[in-house]
């Protein structure tokens, strides 16, 4: 009675222990999965997340747009950059404004890592100019509406919900226009 006794005790530990194995190890490939677009499922890193990279985003398109307004030959690319400065600034304010409600603080890391666009924009002559800050303003754009897209399927913060419902479309425009006057340019 006793050596099955002992028998069934180990028997229980080891599914009691296969069963845990089992369960760490499904744990670990469902966190792998997740960490591949967003680090966490805490919503305040979420959100401190959003507002780093949509502003260092933004300053980056109204650093390009600014250059754009000297360096550009065509009109059309300067009263773009223009609109999109002004736009890009509102964004920018709202974000700080925010996110010091928040109490996220946004640095800047790596800034020359960062505006590398920048400064590759500053080496270019005339049409090259205006195709190079039209390609890399939509790039940037589209990093902007992916990013307002995914905080606002990852957040239930009305105030983000808020700045993303205003700022989104005016994104979207300003994405259709640049590669409007991309084809009108080439």
């Amino acid at each position: 009675m006793s050596s099955s006794k002992t028998l069934f005790f180990k028997a229980v530990f080891f599914v009691i222990l296969s069963v845990a194995i089992l369960a760490c190890n499904r744990k670990k490939s469902q966190e792998n999965k997740d960490n591949k677009y967003v680090l966490t499922k805490n919503p305040e890193e979420t959100e401190a997340y959003f507002f780093v990279a949509t502003s260092k985003t933004t300053k980056s398109i109204i650093s390009k747009s600014q250059l754009a307004h000297h360096k550009s030959s065509e009109k059309a690319v300067k009263d773009i950059s223009r609109q999109i400065e002004k736009s890009q600034n509102e964004l920018l304010h709202q974000i700080n404004k925010i996110a010091v409600q928040k109490l996220i603080i946004i640095n800047e890391i790596n800034t020359a890592v960062t505006n590398k666009d920048v400064y590759e924009l500053q080496n270019k002559k005339d049409a090259e100019f205006d195709r190079a800050y039209l390609n890399s303003t939509a790039k940037s754009l589209s990093e902007t509406i992916r990013l307002f897209e995914s905080v606002a399927n990852e957040t239930n913060d009305t105030v983000i919900l808020k700045l993303v419902t205003h700022y989104l479309p005016k994104q979207y425009e300003f994405l259709r226009k640049t590669e409007k006057i991309k084809k009108q340019i080439n």
